[in-house]
Order: C-alpha cells, then sequence, then structure tokens
C-alpha cells in the first residue's frame, strides 16, 4: 500500500505563501541545539508589527511543520535578532510569539537592542512584563552574538549571528517547492496507478476476439503512458536529489545541516516509495496482462471452436443422411464410393478438431485460468471425432455386410436359372433309355451339389450375421428367392423320381408320348408358373417358363428357406425382438461395471482416508472433508449393489418388467439430486487437494488409468444413461405390449433428471430471507427479460422500464414466483461459476397471467393485485413461453379447483 496515500494533507505549502516567506521575517536556518532541537530565527525586520496575523501565523505554522517529529518534539529554540530595534520591538515581537507560535517551545533568546538606553529600557521591561508574555519557557536576553556562542555552537549559527552554517533564503524557498512539488508528483502517480488498477480489476472480460483485443491494446497502450509517467517522476526526484546534495558534491569539507539531511532523506523516502509502488503495479500488470493474453487465448479457442463443430455436426449430419443399405450389388457399391468421399471430406475438418484439441490441452497445461471451460470442449471435439470414426466404420460394416447378402442372393438367383437351364435341356427322346435316364441323374446329383455353397445349416446364423440390415424390402426380396429355391428344387426332385423310374430295368419298351395341355393339372403357386406335371413315365421336354421378378432375385438356400417358414409361423418378428435382449444385456453389464467402479471408489480412495498408513499423505485441506468429496456415494453404490442391479439382472428373461424396476424405484433414485447438488463443492475441494500425492498413490494401487474427478463423474453420467437405453427400447417395442409402461418409466427418468438440475440452480439462490422447501415444489427455472410497470410510479420510471429489460432468472413454486439476477463469480481463477441473487416474488395466490402481449408473439404478462404491477416476460422461444404459459395455468387451476 503506498505509504503517500495515507499521510495527511499538509494545510500549507511553499506555494500557497511564496510571497510571505521572500519577505524573510522568520527562516528556518537548519541549525540545532545541542540537543538537536530546530532553530528558528526572526532576523530584523523593520516592519515585523506591521505584518498580517494570518501572514504571521501561516509562516510560522509553515516553518514549523518542516522538521521532523522526532525533532519537533523536543521543541524549538527561537532567536529574535533586535540588536539595531528598540525595546517596543522586542515587546511586540515577544507578545506576538507567545500569542500565535505552534509549536513546543525550548527557548527563547532575545539580541536586545545595542544602544545603552534602550539596552537599559529593555532590561526593566523584561522584568515589568515577563508575565504578560505567558511563556512558559525561559526568556535570555543577550547582549552580543557572543553571549548566543556560549548556548548555541556557531556551525548551528548563520553568518549574519557569528556562526559559520552557509544559509540562502532564496535556495531554500526552491529546495522546499521542488521538494513538495515531487511530492505531489509521486502522490498523483500513485493515484492513477490506484486508479488504473482499480479499473483493471473492476474491467469484465470480451466475450469475443475482436473486443478482447481492443481492450488489451487499450490497457497495454494506458500501461506504457504511466510507466513514462513513472519513469519522469524518478528522474525528478533523482535530479531534486542531486541539487541538494550538489554543496557537498562541490566541496568535500562542505557538509549539509541537519535540515538538508532530512530533505535528502525525505526525497530518497519518495523515491523508495515510488519504486516499491511501480514494483507492485508491475507485479499486478503481468497478472492482468497474462489474464488478458490468456482470454484472447479462450476467445480465438472458443471462435475456432464454434466453427470447427459447425463444420463436424455438418458433416455428422451428410452422414446420418447415408441411410439408404442398398437393394442390389451395383447400388451398395455405389453407396460404399460415396462413404468412400464422404470420409475423405471429412479428413480436413477431423484434423482440425484433433489439432484444436491438442491445442486446448495445451492451454490447460499452461495453467490457463478457464480449464473448466476448455477442457469439456476439448471432450467434445475428441467425441464427435470418435463418433464420425465409429460411425464410418459402422456404415462400411453394414455396407461390406449389404454387399455380402446381395451377392449370395445374386449366386443364389444365377443357380436358380442355372438350374432351370438345366432341366430345360434335357431333351425327352434321350430320356427314354436306361443310360439316357442315368447320365440326366448324374448331371442333376452333380448340379445339386453346388447348393451347398449356397446354404447356411443354422437359421440363427443368417440372422446373427445379417440382422442389422434385415430392412423389410430385403427382407421380401428374400422370400422371393427363398421361394423360387423351393419352386427349382420341388422341379428337380419331380425330375429325379421320373429319371429313376426310367433308369430302371424295363420289361417292355415305352412309346413316348406328347401330353395335351388341357390333361396336364397344374398346382397354383403365389410365386411362379409352374411347368406341366409329367405322369412317369413320360418326360416334359418343354423349357420351363420364368418371370421376370425372379431372374432379377438373388437366393440363399436353407437358411433362408428357415427365414420363410419362420415368416410363414409368425416368429421373425420374435427373432426381431432380440434387439430389445440386447439392450438389456448392455444395461445390466454397463450396471456391473458402474457398481465395480463405484466399489473401487469407495474402497481405495474413500476408505483410504482412515488408514493410518496414509494419513500422512493426506493433505491438510483435506482433513475430515471425506463427505464433501464424495458426497452421498456410498449411499448411491448400497441402492445399486444391493438392489437395483439385482431387479434388472431378473429382466433377462422378462423384458417387460424393465420399466416396471424404473417406476417402482422413482424415490430410491432421487438419491441422485443430493449427490449432484454436493458436486460443486466436491469439485472446488478436487481442485485444491487434487495434485496430492495420496490420490496419486491411490490411483497406483487401484491401477485405475484415469484420476478419482473422473470417476466422481460416473454418477452423473449414469443418471443421464437410463433415459437412452428406455429410449432405445422403446423404440423396439413400437406398438407390443408394454409400450405405455416403458413410456411412463422413460418420462420418471426424464423428470428425475430435470429435477436434479433446477435442484442444482435453485442451491444457488442468495439473499432470500425465507426457506425455499416451504415454497412447495420447484416446477420451471429458466432465463428472461423483464419489464416492469407500476401504475404508481412516476411516468419517467415507467417509460424507462417499458424500453430497458432487465435480466431476471425467474423460479416457479406451487406457491410463489420468485424473480433473480443471475452472477457469475470467478473461483480460484476457474470458469465462473453462477449465482441466484433474489431481486422480488409473486404469491401465486394473488397472480394473473396474460397470453399473449401485442407486438411479439415470445412475449406474456404477470400482473398482480389487480394490474397494480404488471411484469412483462419475454422467452428466447414461442414455446419456451408456452411451455411456462402452461404450467402457470396448471398452479392457478390447481388453486382454483382447491378453494371451490
Amino acid at each position: 500500500t503506498d505509504e503517500i496515500m495515507q499521510q495527511e494533507i499538509r494545510p500549507l505549502v511553499a506555494v500557497d505563501i511564496i510571497e510571505q516567506l521572500h519577505r524573510q521575517f522568520a527562516i528556518l536556518s537548519g541549525g540545532r541545539g545541542k540537543d538537536g532541537a530546530p532553530i528558528i530565527t526572526f532576523p530584523e525586520f523593520a516592519g515585523f508589527s506591521e505584518i498580517p496575523d494570518d501572514d504571521f501565523l501561516n509562516v510560522v505554522t509553515y516553518l514549523t511543520s518542516i522538521p521532523s517529529l522526532e525533532a519537533a518534539s523536543i521543541g524549538f529554540i527561537i532567536i529574535i535578532d533586535r540588536r539595531r530595534d528598540k525595546w517596543s520591538a522586542v515587546k511586540a515581537s515577544l507578545t506576538r510569539i507567545a500569542g500565535a507560535f505552534p509549536g513546543n517551545l525550548q527557548l527563547v533568546f532575545v539580541l536586545r537592542p545595542s544602544r545603552f538606553i534602550q539596552r537599559a529600557i529593555a532590561d526593566i521591561g523584561i522584568k515589568l512584563y515577563r508575565d504578560d508574555f505567558k511563556m512558559k519557557v525561559p526568556i535570555i536576553m543577550l547582549n552580543s552574538v557572543s553571549d548566543l556562542h556560549g548556548y548555541i555552537d556557531k556551525s548551528q549559527l548563520t553568518r549574519e549571528l557569528g556562526g559559520t552554517l552557509e544559509y540562502g533564503h532564496s535556495q531554500w524557498i526552491h529546495h522546499r517547492t521542488a521538494i513538495e512539488n515531487f511530492a505531489m508528483t509521486v502522490k498523483t502517480t500513485a493515484q492513477m496507478l490506484q486508479t488504473f488498477g482499480t479499473d483493471l480489476a473492476e474491467t469484465e472480460l470480451p466475450n469475443d476476439v475482436q473486443c478482447t483485443e481492443e481492450l488489451l491494446s487499450s490497457h497495454t497502450d494506458h500501461h506504457s503512458k504511466l510507466k513514462d509517467e513513472l519513469k519522469l517522476a524518478v528522474k525528478q526526484g533523482a535530479t531534486l536529489l542531486t541539487c541538494i546534495r550538489e554543496p557537498v558534491t562541490r566541496s568535500a569539507n562542505s557538509k549539509l545541516s541537519p535540515d538538508e539531511l532530512e530533505n535528502v532523506a525525505t526525497v530518497e523516502r519518495l523515491l523508495a516509495q515510488l519504486d516499491e509502488t511501480e514494483k507492485a503495479f508491475d507485479q499486478f500488470w503481468t497478472k492482468h496482462h497474462l489474464k488478458l493474453e490468456q482470454c484472447l487465448q479462450l476467445r480465438h479457442f472458443e471462435h475456432d471452436f464454434r466453427e470447427v463443430k459447425l463444420t463436424l455436426d455438418n458433416l455428422m449430419e451428410t452422414q446420418a443422411g447415408f441411410a439408404d443399405i442398398g437393394d442390389s450389388v451395383t447400388r451398395v457399391e455405389n453407396l460404399l464410393k460415396e462413404q468412400k468421399h464422404l470420409e475423405e471430406k471429412g479428413q480436413e475438418p477431423l484434423e482440425k478438431a484433433q489439432s484444436l484439441a491438442l491445442h486446448g490441452e495445451q492451454l490447460i497445461q499452461n495453467n490457463h485460468y478457464a480449464v473448466d471451460s476448455i477442457r469439456p470442449k476439448c471432450v467434445e471435439l475428441r467425441r464427435i471425432c470418435d463418433d464420425f470414426t465409429n460411425e464410418t466404420k459402422k456404415k462400411y460394416d453394414i455396407l461390406g455386410k449389404s454387399l455380402e447378402l446381395h451377392k449370395q442372393l445374386d449366386k443364389a438367383s444365377q443357380w436358380c436359372e442355372a438350374g432351370i437351364y438345366l432341366l430345360a435341356s434335357q431333351a425327352v427322346d434321350k430320356c427314354q433309355s436306361q443310360e439316357g435316364a442315368e447320365t440326366a441323374l448324374v448331371e442333376i446329383e452333380k448340379f445339386l451339389v453346388t447348393a451347398k455353397e449356397h446354404q447356411l445349416s443354422n437359421p440363427k446364423e443368417f440372422y446373427n450375421q445379417f440382422d442389422m440390415i434385415l430392412t423389410p424390402e430385403i427382407k421380401a426380396n428374400a422370400q422371393r428367392i427363398v421361394q423360387k429355391l423351393e419352386d427349382v428344387q420341388e422341379m428337380f426332385d419331380k425330375r429325379q423320381v421320373s429319371l429313376k423310374k426310367l433308369a430302371a430295368k424295363q420289361t417292355r419298351p415305352v412309346q413316348p408320348v406328347a401330353p395335351h395341355p388341357e390333361s396336364s393339372p397344374k398346382r397354383a403357386s403365389p410365386k411362379i408358373t409352374r411347368p406341366a406335371a409329367v405322369a412317369p413315365p413320360v418326360v416334359c421336354q418343354a423349357r420351363l417358363p420364368v418371370r421376370a421378378e425372379d431372374s432379377q432375385s438373388s437366393s440363399l438356400s436353407n437358411c433362408l428357406v428357415q427365414c420363410s417358414y419362420l415368416s410363414q409361423q409368425g416368429l421373425i418378428e420374435k427373432c426381431i425382438s432380440k434387439s430389445q435382449g440386447h439392450i438389456i444385456n448392455e444395461l445390466i453389464e454397463t450396471e456391473r461395471v458402474y457398481v465395480e467402479e463405484l466399489q473401487s471408489i469407495i474402497e481405495g480412495y474413500a476408505s483410504e482416508m482412515d488408514n493410518p498408513n496414509l494419513v500422512h499423505l493426506i493433505p491438510s485441506a483435506l482433513q475430515n472433508k471425506k463427505e464433501i468429496l464424495f458426497g452421498n456415494l456410498p449411499e448411491i453404490y448400497d441402492f445399486h449393489n444391493r438392489i437395483f442391479l439385482k431387479e434388472i439382472e431378473n429382466c433377462i428373461e422378462n423384458p417387460e418388467l424393465l420399466a416396471r424396476c424404473f417406476l417402482k424405484r422413482k424415490e430410491d433414485l432421487q438419491i441422485y439430486e443430493k449427490y449432484c447438488q454436493n458436486k460443486p463443492r466436491s469439485e472446488a475441494l478436487w481442485r485444491q487437494c487434487g495434485d496430492s500425492i495420496f490420490f496419486q498413490e491411490c490411483q497406483r494401487k487401484l491401477d485405475h488409468k484415469l484420476s478419482l474427478d473422473a470417476y466422481l463423474l460416473k454418477p452423473v453420467q449414469r443418471i443421464t444413461k437410463y433415459q437412452l437405453l428406455l429410449k432405445e427400447m422403446l423404440k423396439c417395442s413400437k406398438n407390443s405390449e408394454g409400450t405405455a409402461e416403458l413410456e411412463e418409466a422413460l418420462a420418471t427418468m426424464l423428470d428425475i433428471i430435470k429435477s436434479v438440475n433446477d435442484s442444482m440452480h435453485q442451491i444457488a439462490i442468495t439473499g432470500y430471507e425465507g426457506d425455499v422447501s416451504e415454497l412447495g415444489k420447484l416446477l420451471m427455472q429458466g432465463s428472461f427479460n423483464v419489464w416492469t410497470d407500476h401504475k404508481k410510479g412516476h411516468n419517467k420510471v415507467k417509460d424507462l422500464a417499458r424500453f430497458k429489460p432487465m435480466q431476471r432468472h425467474l423460479f416457479l413454486y406451487t406457491k410463489m414466483l420468485l424473480f433473480c439476477k443471475k452472477r457469475e463469480e470467478n473461483t480460484d481463477g476457474h470458469e465462473k461459476t453462477a449465482s441466484y441473487s433474489f431481486k422480488n416474488s409473486l404469491k401465486m395466490s394473488t397472480v394473473g397471467i396474460t397470453e399473449n402481449v401485442k407486438g411479439d408473439n415470445k412475449k406474456f404478462e404477470i400482473w398482480y393485485n389487480g394490474r397494480e404491477e404488471v411484469y412483462i416476460i419475454q422467452a428466447s422461444s414461442v414455446e419456451l413461453k408456452n411451455t411456462w404459459i402452461s404450467e402457470i395455468r396448471k398452479v392457478l387451476t390447481g388453486q382454483l379447483e382447491a378453494c371451490r
């Protein structure tokens, strides 16, 4: 703290009484008595009695204020030189000094008039009037300067009093004004630095790059100007110091008087204070400049993040639009080319995102103040990159399986075509002989062997392989191929029966007979037209008809036959519904992992805080604060380990029971609200103690790759995961029996998440004198623009309120509507945390609502006491406005029903 700023301002400075000082009716020569008492001399001055009282008092007061407090406390020695004057002048001087001298007196020396008569009168007068002077110190009458030398050393007296002390009145005045000007300069400079420092401390950091650059430039320029002022002040002080020491510099035999030495000490002290002020200012500026530079880095990072994220979001949206898996080999191959092109297109933004995330991590390593803002963005960038990479891989896998499936269908279709061609190419006349029939049988058997290349022995294997791509269109196509396979197989079976009869040993020749169309009965089929049946032993030679849609299809084997069978039996849906089982399996597996992680945290960290062998590693700031760090984590672990995990494990065989688990445990899951409310305190404690050796030792023992803070985030992540799994279950069970219960369970989990989120805001309310728990359930909370209008208010206030909205955060309870002002405060150099300062409240039993405000469909009115007070509220969207209006109307309707 600047000492100059704390000193009391002196009432007088040399500049204020410069004319009176130049008259030289009183001087402070710098001499001292034997005990160090300052000497004030009143030299011979013809018009002493004519000096105005104010002028005399100002000069004497100023002179007594110059010596140090230590010297002034000894008391002043006054020398009144009236050798050439009369007794009346002596009397007048003593009277004026006795009545107006502001300092502490020690001795008064009077050099009496030198003329004989005046000396005699003075001797008599001093005896007669001594008591009238009312001085409590001795008044010593001296006949000559030699008598004075008996009391005061010659070196402390000026030449006028027979001494050797060098004194120049004009130079003394010049030094005094210079010293006081320098002191004022130091004070002004210190005030400017303090004002600038206060402005810097109160400056709000901008939210965009341009304003941050302008602020940094402005503050740097101002800092440079102040540094120039400091250098100028230091130069001024150094010059003044040189001037005061000039006599000593000029002559080695010269010595500075005590007053001059005090002047030197004063200037040196002012220079030292100036140096301390400069160092303190430089230290503060270094921190502030670093924060501004870090702010600029943050704004650049945020700007780049928004651009990169927008590009990545567009990329992900484009990728999500590639839902087609193809209906033919050619189409799938084209889709693979398009996916490859998208992957290549995404390389540049992905590299930018990875580079930006790396840059963000470097900022964190460099102790950036906004770690809590940068880290989530880095995590988000890496997550999007991983999502794109994983989604790309998934697309390739799906398209790869689709390509494999359509190739198999094509091969099966080609096999059918080849089989039909083989049957049609076997001439009837050649097959009538035993040898010809046997040859035809061999050809058919060789051809049927190739059917195994297109068959899967296990239908489940087929579904496991192609489950993700079995769309209704592909399923219908596969069923057509299945029917074609059955038809072809049936034709081969009938042909083999006929040929085997012909190949048997014949007792008489058989005349080939061409069948008549009208005598050939046909069996109807929904898929293909059957060839005419051949009565044994006659074989039809006609070419089998093939429909266009059959020739364009592909085919699978026995497995597809099984698919057709399952479809006909109404069981395909049962197979597909196995995806519900996958979701439940995932839920159970992740729940088991979650419980194990909670157990490892409690046993590996919380319990170790009570381990006497590790107590010495625990930092003092963490002592007795286990409940703050871990919150109610043991309660969460106990619930999941003893109850919830076992209940959802029972849903493996009965997926329809899953929704009931969540509905049944709705109240138990509210324990997450308490955990999330404690999370800010836990994070603050972790930031303070997270680097301690204790945590490093626990992490090493557990062989965890991540530190404790990552595991303490698990409950927050877990409570939000359930609703995602329920949504997936809901997709798989649309229009089925358990849909209603799943929808209710999903709504319950979303309500719990909302309740947790609302409670996090509620605990940040400050300044409300009542108990918020008495206001009923917190229904809604959010930020709005608010205008107020009071009928009793001044017109100007009403106009101002109408055009200048207030930013208010509203909390809607069943009994009260709170208006708060959102404030953000820095905590230990970390990102700003929000709090809500209470401003006003309205009882819900006395309010009314107007849904539409003319000119803006986002506004609505809440009025109070018969529209005596009106609050115009503007939401950020029409949907948000409608939600609030609906909730407020529910409250008002409920109150009306209660009154009835």
